[in-house]
């Protein structure tokens, strides 16, 4: 089996709240996240950074992020990863800094974009703020678009993976659609060539693949509640469910996987060595 360089886990749009509030009267956002970071603990391999892709409280408040920093902080340690957190349009900047302690990243200006870079173990993360205070829709100053490509400029041993909030992608759902990253063009322009190996979103509230650039393009499936991208005609739904996402790099090459956070009755259950002996008899020849 080819093991990974490296592994990255995807958290999107947990939306977290304050005194036990109910997303939308029936998700609670902070049980859902308790549960994604169970599925965690269970696993045994190596995760080198848990990336947390905005709207990470659902009204910006600094205590909703101290319960996200307090309940997701120890596991990260537990598991060796180092957490790098990004904006998303529920978020407000200077409640995000404040409750994640983070005003000593990126400007000091406390309302400024929150744009910085992890250098994990020759990996190259890029988180890029791509919210307009009281807008839902994503846009990119020049200023930023300037300093993403002053850090492409130089290429990372092992590539980078550039995390940005709304998707730079057209979307099937008319409302998110409405709401995607703006002239998506003027990136484009700044990482194509470049060792971007995926672009990690979130924002539309299901798990979704597309590419710009050559570049792949994940959407990571949320940890409150997902739209429904096909929907009854003319219908506007969502539904109680909700994931994580594991990035897998290999070489030159990223590997997204959405992973659903459900209680279900095992299908089958057994050690990994068995599965691949098994596997190996029957399939002699396979890498």
């Amino acid at each position: 089996m080819t093991t990974p360089d490296h592994t990255v886990i995807q958290l999107t749009d947990t939306h977290l709240s304050t005194g036990g509030d109910l997303m939308h009267g029936m998700m609670d956002t902070t049980k859902n996240l308790r549960k994604a970071l169970d599925h965690l603990d269970a696993w045994d391999g190596t995760v080198d950074a848990i990336i947390v892709s905005g709207d990470l409280a659902d009204a910006g408040s600094p205590e909703a992020y101290r319960t996200l920093r307090t309940m997701l902080e120890p596991n990260a340690a537990r598991l060796g990863a180092t957490v790098c957190y990004a904006m998303g349009n529920h978020d407000d900047r200077a409640g995000f800094r404040i409750g994640l302690d983070l005003s000593r990243n990126g400007s000091t200006d406390l309302g400024a974009p929150y744009d910085v870079v992890h250098h994990i173990g020759g990996l190259r993360i890029v988180i890029l703020d791509s919210t307009t205070p009281g807008r839902h829709d994503g846009s990119l100053e020049d200023s930023q678009l300037d300093w993403l490509a002053e850090v492409l400029k130089d290429r990372a041993p092992r590539g980078t993976l550039l995390v940005i909030h709304h998707p730079p992608v057209h979307s099937p759902v008319a409302t998110v659609d409405f709401l995607r990253l703006t002239d998506p063009s003027a990136l484009q322009s700044v990482i194509a060539g470049s060792d971007v190996r995926m672009i990690l979103c979130g924002h539309a509230h299901y798990a979704g693949a597309s590419a710009i650039s050559g570049i792949p393009v994940w959407i990571g499936p949320p940890l409150s509640y997902r739209t429904d991208p096909f929907p009854p005609q003319g219908r506007h739904r969502a539904g109680v469910g909700f994931g994580f996402s594991r990035i897998d790099l290999f070489g030159e090459s990223a590997v997204a996987t959405s992973i659903d956070v459900v209680g279900v009755d095992d299908v089958y259950s057994e050690p990994q060595s068995v599965a691949l002996e098994r596997l190996c008899a029957i399939t002699p020849n396979a890498n």
